[in-house]
């Protein structure tokens, strides 16, 4: 069970990820995510989750720099979105992601969404990448079963990873035992539902017993089933709070009646039908 938020889990290929991270959706580039980024390396962080959807990975990249902290010890992702996915549109889009970043080399490519028919040679281009040693490990978001089945058939290499929303209502049981069954680390986004947890009594009442947030309650439940989880915040005193929830551990039942909240319901888009345009 991790005790700090130093602490890691090892990928398949042996890199290890922090079990926490910061995520960056929403935040505006500028400003706002250098401060957000610089805060969270201040305060621990070592992992920082960005793509190039979100339009802030200069602002990443230039916190990277100010943190002070040295590269290696840092733990860097980003994703390729839906319109680069194709063989060569990878790789060009992968080195615009890393000069936005300023970086030599990734932590961890992730492909952002699925979509119909271009994931596999999209897949082709991350494991080039992987093997010249650009990106230390390849994998998914939001990728079903059906969809990591079809990609694993004709991969050379498994996705390491798999990023998808993950959350109280929306506990992704059978997805999480294939993911675990295939050795691929499962990461939960949107752990918070975007907010729409906090005031659900279940949590209150949990989070009153051991004087801790809904939200912390929530980001231990991931940890403690073996999942990564990046919640987001841009206020310090926040980020700070989200990371601690390493003094505490719910109980076997606790876990079981935050997991009966599920309802299959998703704050974000579902995964077969976000393939609109690509």
């Amino acid at each position: 069970m991790p005790t700090s938020l130093k602490d890691t889990t090892t990928l398949h290929n042996g890199v290890k990820m922090p079990w926490v991270g910061l995520g960056v959706f929403k935040v505006t580039d500028g400003d706002e995510v250098i401060q957000s980024v610089k805060a969270a390396i201040k305060n621990g962080y070592t992992s920082i989750d960005t793509a190039a959807i979100y339009k802030n990975e200069e602002g990443v990249g230039q916190a990277i720099k100010e943190s002070g902290v040295p590269r290696e010890e840092l733990f860097i992702t980003s994703k390729l979105w839906n319109s680069e996915q194709g063989y060569e549109s990878t790789l060009k889009a992968f080195e615009t992601s890393m000069e936005k970043l300023g970086l030599d080399y990734l932590d961890l490519y992730l492909i952002h969404w699925p979509g119909k028919d271009k994931y596999k040679e999209t897949w082709k281009a991350f494991e080039k990448l992987y093997k010249e040693g650009r990106i230390r490990a390849i994998g998914v978001s939001n990728f079903q079963i059906h969809h990591l089945e079809d990609l694993i058939a004709s991969a050379e290499i498994k996705p390491m990873v798999n990023q998808v929303e993950f959350h109280p209502h929306l506990t992704q049981k059978e997805l999480k035992a294939y993911c675990e069954k295939e050795g691929i680390q499962l990461e939960a986004w949107s752990p918070l539902k975007q907010g729409q947890l906090l005031n659900e009594p279940v949590l209150q009442e949990i989070a009153e017993k051991y004087n801790k947030s809904v939200a912390q309650v929530i980001l231990r439940w991931d940890i403690q089933q073996g999942v990564v989880t990046i919640p987001k915040s841009v206020k310090e005193h926040r980020i700070i709070e989200n990371a601690d929830i390493f003094d505490f551990e719910l109980t076997a039942e606790e876990m079981d009646r935050i997991d009966g909240l599920n309802q299959d319901s998703r704050a974000g888009s579902h995964p077969d039908t976000m393939s609109v345009g690509f």
